[in-house]
């Protein structure tokens, strides 16, 4: 896998010099400390399942999952900011050992903020993978902004790297695998994953 399989929006070049305006997302990617996610449409499907008693149910994709276990174990925090606050995402995060979990919010950009100013970051070392309208303000102040293969048109256009991957299929995992081959860390990774014991 090489660091630049993925289709990196908004990459121009200047007409005098063919140089990039901005960094290459490869570049940015080396920058990342933290994985900032939405819930609906992106961890997810974006379906709302509802059972008889009105509970929501939702379906998350196992490959993100590991991805994230991953990511944590090379030093990259996640966090996850969803507008939506309920039972199940809170047991699939617990299962993934994510303690940044920020539900019930649409004002994410100030929920970024605070969590980046605890951890001591700055923007350029984040990363934020979104699909919908709430999520363009956080994309907006962040080193890498990401969108899921089925964004909203206005979502892709803020981002610098669309996924070839839909939300709650893989997409998480598709970011995570980038960022750890743009790092440098993703093979041995994959050696030490061979060996298991």
């Amino acid at each position: 896998m090489t660091c630049n399989l993925l289709q990196a929006e908004g990459t121009e070049l200047h007409p005098r010099t063919s140089s990039p305006v901005r960094p290459p997302v490869e570049a940015l990617a080396r920058e990342i400390r933290l994985l900032v996610l939405d819930v609906d449409g992106v961890m997810t499907d974006g379906g709302l399942y509802y059972d008889a008693s009105g509970l929501v149910m939702k379906r998350f994709h196992v490959h993100d999952g590991i991805g994230i276990r991953l990511a944590k174990g090379v030093g990259i925090e996640v966090a996850v900011i969803s507008g939506m606050d309920v039972p199940c995402v809170v047991s699939r995060l617990r299962e993934l050992g994510i303690t940044e979990y920020y539900g019930g919010h649409d004002n994410k950009a100030t929920i970024l903020d605070g969590i980046r100013k605890r951890l001591n970051l700055e923007w350029k070392h984040i990363a934020y993978l979104g699909d919908d309208w709430v999520d363009m303000a956080p994309m907006s102040k962040v080193g890498l902004p990401v969108a899921v293969a089925n964004a909203l048109p206005d979502v892709k256009d803020v981002a610098r790297l669309v996924l070839k991957r839909e939300g709650g299929n893989g997409a998480v995992r598709e970011l995570i695998d980038f960022l750890l081959t743009c790092q440098g860390k993703r093979d041995a990774m994959l050696e030490a994953w061979k060996h298991l014991a």
